[in-house]
């Protein structure tokens, strides 16, 4: 390769790297801009979070790996918390909305029994994954110091936000913020 050629390809080699780096610190800065109404923190963007696996009341595996691919929305709750209640039919709610488009929304259970999680479903109506944390592994994993936390996960598998105590989820910035995330390309298999 000629002296001239070298520098033709590392002229484009620089221009590329340069758009990307500029089309992510946009993308970031957008991403930005949807957490601050709702007053949740960000994460670094090459967070990933802990791996879980757990058991619902009707003994079915869910995993964090099982939902590779899909935009999570990982709500940490107790029957006996005051605040997660609210919050609970707002979930359902894009559950029904956004599960078809590559939304999860999973709720894990704070050290409660099957019985009080499935009489707490039933009475709220709730249809999204409701998982038995009855150690207390997963929060513990997940670092929960209150409830309800909640944990938005993009597609590809990193960590976006963090939300302690309530939040309006069914409000027009929740609902940006998870189409934003929805709008991204899925994870490649086995990078989550």
């Amino acid at each position: 390769m000629t002296p001239r050629i070298r520098l033709v390809v590392a002229a484009c080699c620089i221009f590329a790297l340069t758009s990307t780096l500029t089309a992510v610190a946009a993308e970031r800065q957008a991403l930005a801009e949807l957490l601050k109404p709702l007053n949740v923190s960000a994460y670094p963007s090459l967070m990933h979070p802990p791996d879980f696996s757990g058991l619902t009341p009707d003994n079915r595996t869910v995993s964090l790996a099982s939902l590779q691919g899909k935009v999570l929305l990982l709500n940490f709750w107790a029957s006996w918390c005051l605040e997660c209640r609210p919050e609970m039919p707002m979930f359902e709610q894009l559950h029904r909305e956004f599960s078809a488009q590559g939304l999860a929304i999973v709720g894990i259970n704070a050290r409660e029994g099957t019985s009080t999680i499935r009489a707490y479903a039933k009475e709220l109506g709730l249809t999204f994954p409701l998982i038995r944390d009855s150690s207390g592994k997963i929060n513990s994993a997940y670092g929960v110091i209150g409830l309800p936390t909640t944990f938005l996960i993009g597609r590809n598998g990193r960590a976006v936000a963090l939300a302690i105590g309530p939040r309006e989820w069914s409000g027009q910035p929740a609902r940006a913020l998870i189409q934003a995330l929805l709008d991204e390309p899925p994870a490649m298999k086995g990078t989550r």
